[in-house]
Parts: C-alpha cells; structure tokens; sequence
C-alpha cells in the first residue's frame, strides 16, 4: 500500500507570474511510478493562450533592443542556476516522469548543451558587410528576432527538449512561449523560476498549459511568428500543416523506428551492451531508441540471441528510488496498454517471445505503470510491429542475410530518425553511412544523437519543415536576416534618373 500523497494544483507562467488557470478545467498529473495523482495542471482555453500571446508581444521589442552580450549574460546566469538546482530538478523530473536518476542526470547534462550554445549566439548572429560592391554602395546582412515564437514539448524528456527548442531563441531576442507536455508540467513551471532569478525580463519567457484549444491557437494566432515542435508523427503533420497554412515557419520533429545492424565481425559481447541502454533505458521512451536490432547473417542471429537474452533477463526494472534500477515505468496507463497489445499482436502475427516483460511481479502487483523489456525474434517486414513506433520497452529482432538487404529494409520504412551499425569493417560502415536514408547516423555508436552544437532532425516521417533541434541551426531558425544596400553621396554630387536594372555597370 501507498502512502497517500498532496495533489498540488498548478498553474500557467504568464508575463513573470505564476497565474491560474480560468477554464476550470484540469488534467492529472501522474506519478508513473505509484500510479497516484501528484498534481492537476489547468488546461488553457484560447482566450487565456490569447493573452499570454499579447503579453509575450508587449514585452518583445525590449527584449529585442538590449544588446547580444546583455542577453549572453541572462542565459549564463540561467545555466548556473540549473546547475546549483540539479538536485531539485532530478527530483521533480523522475517524479512525474517515471525516470531513473541516472537517466534524468544525464537529460540535464545534453539539455545544458544547448544552453551553452546559445551563451555564444553573439558569434552565430554575426552578419555580413561588403565594401562598394558597386557605384560606391557598401551592402549588409544582419539577423533579426522574429517576434514571439512558440515550442511545444513531449513527456519523455522534461527538460532536454524545452530547452534544446527555446535556449537559442530567447538567446537571439525572441519572446518566447512554451506549451509544455501536460503529464509532465512541473518541470518546466520549475525552470520559469530559474529564468525569473536569472533576469529574464517578464513576458519573454511563458509557459502555457494546455491541450489541443491551446495549441490550435498558438498555431492560428497571427503574432506567433514560428512553431518549434516534438512529438508524435501524426501529431507532427498536423503542427506542421496547420501552422503553415497560417504563414508560420515550422520544424515539427515526429517518431523513430531505430535500427542497429550487426555485422558478423562486429563484437557480440560489446554489440549486446550498447544495444541493452539504446533499447530499454528510459523504459525505451526516446525518439532515438532503437526498436529494432539486425543481426546479418543466421550464426550471428543465434549468438547475439542468446548473449541479449541472458543480459535482459538481468534488468531491474523499478521506481528511481530503489537501487540499482535500470528503468523505471512508462508515462501512463494507457501506454502500458498499447505496448502490450503490440507485444500481443506480434505474437498473434509469429513473432517469438525471446523474454517477456508482461510477466515480472512488479508489473502484475504494482499500481505504477511498469512493463519490463520484452525481446521478440523473427519479426518481418510486413508484421505492424516492425514498421510502427512502439514507445516502450518492446524492441525487435529483424534476421536479414545481407548488408544490403538490411539498409533496403530501413530504406523502406516511413520513419527515418536514427540508425547505426556495428562493424569492424571501414568498407562496410562506410557503404551504409552512404546508402541509409536516415537523418542521424552512428558507427559503432548505440545512440547516434548529435552533441548540443551539431544540427539534430531525422527524415521522411520523422521530420515536417526544414529547421533542427539541436545546434546552429537553431540560431537561424529563430532570425530573420535583413540585407541592406546603403551608399552616401558627395553633397556636391549630381545625379540623374536611370532605368535600367542596377548593374555593377
């Protein structure tokens, strides 16, 4: 039996102030781990999205105006504090989360990686000057904030992402508005804090609760110049349709369907233990986990099996407060309930249960939303289990007889995140770093996630619009560039009308 706990009721960041909600209307707020309510986060209606627009809008152009360095120096100060917090924040993330404190840890430290990035956005604004490229006339490139700008953020990483999405874009002077995920609305409450003690001027930075009303209008809303999205691919299309329709510039990142390849001079040993944290940490809840492991070649199918089938049946899987935990819960029940009715449809289509996670005692007996991994062989190409995302831990065995054959499978496949191979072979990895059609790619790396100053999309199905998450593409993203042609005549000088085009002539 639980020990009952406070359920706390949230509210919206607007214009500096912690403001509740007006709707009346509020979704809970889990613990993954216990099942309990923890909190109720109000859900936003358009009126009140409407005014947190105007008041990120009025507070804009100061923003705007204060120099680079100024700016630089608000987001040092913001980093030190996440910093000098962290242990607040592994507390809040792991709580509504489900993830272990290890995991959460390592979340803040890539997130931080973007904050670093935008501390040098006075180096990635830098414009351009050319001196008299004609008839004395000195031409200029300089970049520009947009305006206000929105991100709107997953559960599966509370932190990383909302920053990755509006570190650089508070950085180069936007206002910013963040609709974070409504089953994981603490953290980013939490991280308005941290910006207010930074000396963010109020209203440039807001976080709006909400769900598909809020949204919707963050995506209509004339004012809010750029739409920065993570999620779902379906979702994704949506973002990215909707808010293009109505002029916005757009990157809407969705799902991955991950693939490892092993070639058989690949080290087994080693192949296995990158495979069992790229597969099932964070309860295999990342858009660049990988689903789905590609042994080439049957010998190498046998032993790689049997090698994973013996590790997995070693994971602990439990609540970050025990010990020695591996991974903790999914984010809901409903989660649990569409993984496991995978796990059910595989079976039903001839996938064989190398290890089967439905059937430890925490997820019979625990009211958290546990689910332990679950290892399924002889999946093929035309089971759902291999072309859809599941975000669980339920990951794949795929048996091809070739290295072709493997990069025509993946090829193949409507999601296009990340992918990578294990191989000692440099002819091999680099035909497949050439062929795959894949947005990230790693060599004998479990997880091909970019550092925070390297660009990060996926392809095809996994990314709508053309901007990135990560790195310097951000800074572009979130500006606008301006060229200026300017020439300053003699006072004495006389002119006459011309009509022809202006040439350098």
């Amino acid at each position: 039996m639980t020990e009952a706990v406070s359920v706390k009721k949230l509210s919206h960041f607007i214009n500096g102030q912690l403001v509740e909600g007006k709707s009346g209307n509020y979704a809970n707020v889990y613990n993954p781990s216990t099942g309990e309510v923890i909190a109720e986060v109000p859900l936003a209606t358009a009126e009140e999205t409407r005014e947190a627009i105007e008041a990120a809008k009025v507070a804009f152009p100061a923003w705007r105006d204060i120099s680079v360095a100024k700016r630089a120096e608000v987001i040092m100060r913001f980093r030190n504090l996440l910093t000098e917090n962290m242990d607040e924040l592994l507390n809040i993330i792991c709580t509504e989360s489900g993830k272990t404190l290890e995991d959460a840890r390592g979340e803040i430290t890539r997130g931080l990686e973007s904050v670093d990035l935008a501390i040098g956005a006075p180096h990635l604004v830098k414009g351009e000057y050319s001196v008299n490229v004609g008839g004395q006339i000195n031409a200029y490139s300089a970049k520009y904030p947009l305006g206000v700008v929105a991100a709107i953020s997953p559960f599966n990483f509370p932190i990383m992402v909302p920053l990755a999405q509006t570190s650089m874009a508070v950085a180069v002077g936007n206002a910013v508005i963040l609709k974070a995920s409504e089953k994981v609305p603490m953290t980013s409450l939490y991280v308005s804090e941290l910006w207010k003690k930074a000396g963010l001027p109020d209203g440039i930075w807001t976080v709006v609760n909400g769900s598909k009303e809020a949204v919707n209008e963050l995506l209509e809303n004339k004012a809010v110049q750029a739409i920065s999205f993570v999620g779902s691919t379906p979702v994704a299309k949506y973002i990215y349709e909707t808010g293009a329709k109505h002029g916005k510039r757009v990157t809407a990142l969705g799902g991955g369907k991950n693939n490892m390849v092993v070639m058989p001079d690949a080290d087994l040993e080693q192949v296995a233990n990158a495979f069992m944290g790229a597969a099932y940490g964070a309860a295999s809840q990342r858009c660049m986990a990988i689903s789905t492991i590609m042994p080439v070649g049957e010998e190498t199918a046998e032993k790689l099996v049997a090698i994973l089938k013996d590790k997995i049946n070693k994971l602990k899987v439990g609540s970050y407060k025990e010990e020695g935990t591996d991974f903790g819960p999914v984010i809901s029940k409903e989660s649990k309930e569409s993984i496991v009715k995978a796990i059910e449809l595989a079976e039903q289509q001839g996938a064989t249960i190398v290890n089967d996670g439905r059937t430890l005692n925490i997820v019979k007996e625990s009211d958290g939303y546990f689910l332990g991994p679950t290892l399924l062989d002889h999946i093929t190409r035309d089971m759902d289990i291999f072309q859809q995302e599941v975000f669980g831990p339920a990951r794949n065995v795929v048996r091809v007889d070739t290295l072709t054959e493997a990069i025509d499978l993946i090829n193949a496949q409507e999601l296009a995140n990340g992918v990578t191979i294990f191989t000692n072979d440099g002819a091999a990895a680099r035909k497949f770093t050439t062929e795959i059609d894949v947005g990230m790619v790693g060599v004998n790396v479990p997880i091909p996630i970019p550092v925070g100053y390297h660009n990060f999309a996926g392809f095809k199905g996994s990314r709508f619009g053309e901007g990135h998450m990560f790195g310097p593409d951000q800074a572009r993203f979130f500006t606008k560039t301006k060229t200026v042609s300017e020439r300053w005549p003699e006072v004495t000088e006389k002119t006459e009308s011309t009509f022809a085009f202006p040439s350098n002539n």
